[in-house]
């Protein structure tokens, strides 16, 4: 997930990573803070896989900076990550929030339709987080108002991306 945001970040413009990491850090510090000590690591090794490139500048006030750019090879990565996403990357949401943000980057819309029909065909499989035996339960069946309420809260959002989708798809395969 990671490594995705930043070849995603980076395929609009340079960035430094004080900057990068600020944008990863909206789109998913709050699920998961991004710390130095996981960033620069993964940077180091897009850097080594030549998918992107690094370049120094002078500090505005000190410093100089470290401004990151994407190769070519990085812009093909990303493009090959986000058309066949990991099947974690469909099924966990945060995950599945990083694809999504940077999904427009597929130029082609018959690819994005594929993607956005697994995430669909994810979410049409009964799930729960409460089960009888192997059935899963329903907000209904529950007598804890606390359970009740976080499967009646996963439902509304499930319903809600289950019509985006549907109508993104519709319109990208239309």
């Amino acid at each position: 997930m990671l490594e995705l945001a930043i070849l995603g970040f980076l395929y609009d413009t340079p960035l430094h990573g004080y900057e990068l990491r600020k944008r990863i850090a909206a789109l998913t510090g709050h699920v998961k803070p991004v710390a130095e000590s996981t960033l620069y690591p993964a940077i180091k090794r897009l850097e080594k896989a030549g998918l992107l490139a690094r370049t120094t500048e002078p500090g505005s006030v000190a410093a100089p900076r470290h401004v990151l750019t994407l190769t070519e090879d990085g812009r093909r990565e990303l493009r090959r990550r986000l058309a066949e996403p990991d099947p974690r990357d469909i099924s966990d949401e945060n995950r599945w929030f990083t694809v999504l943000a940077f999904l427009r980057h597929l130029e082609d819309a018959g690819t994005q339709s594929a993607v956005l029909r697994r995430r669909l065909a994810f979410l049409e499989e009964p799930a729960s987080f409460f089960y009888d035996g192997d059935r899963p339960l329903r907000a209904e069946e529950l007598d804890d108002p606390f359970r009740r309420g976080l499967l009646t809260i996963a439902r509304a959002t499930s319903r809600a991306e289950l019509t985006w989708l549907r109508e993104t798809i519709a319109s990208l395969d239309g």
